[in-house]
């Protein structure tokens, strides 16, 4: 998970994950991942509209989002 986190990052590339947060609910967000620090991600979330921290362990898919421009 965090090589393909890392690629993410590298590439300037957005993600869609599935996460299980502290409560035990999964949510689907949107990222832009922005670097990883120890065990945790730090990200900017399009679906929330904020910066914030995941632990990477929490994380249980993910996913490129391929961004489609019209012409």
């Amino acid at each position: 998970m965090k090589k393909q986190l890392q690629r993410a990052i590298d590439q300037h590339q957005h993600i869609q994950i599935i996460y299980l947060s502290s409560n035990g609910q999964t949510t689907k967000r949107t990222l832009r991942p922005l670097e990883i620090v120890g065990d945790r991600l730090k990200a900017y979330c399009l679906t929330r509209r904020a910066p914030r921290v995941f632990l990477i362990d929490n994380i249980l898919a993910c996913q490129a989002v391929v961004i489609r421009h019209a012409v």
